[in-house]
């Protein structure tokens, strides 16, 4: 069975009207200890009401990097400069690699703009080795009836397979490097064992609800660090809850988080503001 090396609260961090809870990095936990995880976000959840401004999160730039977006409740509207736009509901996912450079928008839709209603999102950056860290742009987004669904445990527990493959069934996106990212949403007394190889790094956050994982219990906002060695995971529900599961084999890369790039050197995030300045990621007409 994996040990558990450490339990960490996200920390309010509010962006103007928006509750958000800041869960990686924190003074807790720093941005390179669950490598290649390196940032992740809970934004809700809240209640918005009619005639609404939505999501703050308008035109800029990324490189070096991935985000992953989970949208737990409420909808986002993504737009890029590489042409990907979509909106996506609740239940839905949106997976983008941002590579060599591409400035995006995530907004709320005009409809939930106008007519409100409650929200919830998560968004998860996942690093890039340096051999791919300029890759062509890529962004997939996908609803809830596109993502696989594993229901165990009599109907007490339900795993949408994002990427990777669980219990057999293959995630929706097939990712550049070998990670497995998954929701598991239980009802109370609900359970679920999982093995996960020694070197692999585990990525585990309680978005809601409290749960017993390894002998210990872990609540809503908290997230899990597990120790290398063992195996076994061993979750059971003592709340209807909700956790952020994945796990990946870590790079172990020196890297550099400025602003919103990630690279391997000072001199590669210099080169990523004078290539974003001189317009190289594209424009923001969209």
């Amino acid at each position: 069975m994996k040990k558990i090396k450490g339990i960490y609260t996200a920390v309010a961090e509010p962006i103007g009207d928006l509750l958000t809870y800041r869960a990686l990095p924190t003074d807790q936990v720093e941005m390179n200890q669950l490598d290649p995880f390196i940032f992740l976000n809970h934004h809700g959840f809240q209640q918005y009401p009619p005639h609404n401004r939505g999501l703050p999160f308008g035109p800029h730039p990324h490189r070096g990097f991935e985000t992953v977006t989970f949208i737990l409740e409420g909808d986002l509207m993504h737009q890029d400069s590489g042409g990907g736009a979509s909106i996506i509901n609740a239940g839905g996912v949106q997976w983008m690699t941002a590579g060599k450079g591409l400035i995006h928008a995530e907004v709320s839709s005009d409809e939930f703009k106008l007519r409100g209603g409650p929200l919830e999102i998560l968004q998860l950056w996942i690093n890039l080795p340096a051999t791919q860290k300029m890759v062509d742009p890529h962004y997939v987004g996908l609803q809830k009836s596109d993502i696989p669904t594993i229901t165990l445990d009599e109907g007490r527990t339900k795993v949408t397979v994002i990427s990777g493959t669980i219990d057999g069934i293959m995630g929706a996106i097939q990712p550049l490097t070998d990670i497995t990212l998954t929701t598991i949403s239980f009802s109370e007394k609900g359970g679920l064992h999982l093995n996960v190889p020694a070197e692999r790094t585990v990525f585990f956050y309680v978005v809601k609800g409290t749960i017993t994982v390894n002998g210990q219990k872990v609540t809503m906002h908290q997230l899990v660090e597990f120790e290398k060695s063992g195996e076994a995971i061993d979750i059971t529900a003592d709340t209807d809850a909700i956790i952020l599961f994945g796990h990946a084999k870590p790079f172990n890369e020196p890297f550099i988080a400025y602003g919103p790039f990630v690279m391997n050197t000072k001199e590669e995030i210099k080169e990523a503001y004078k290539d974003y300045q001189s317009g190289a990621f594209g424009n923001t007409n969209f």
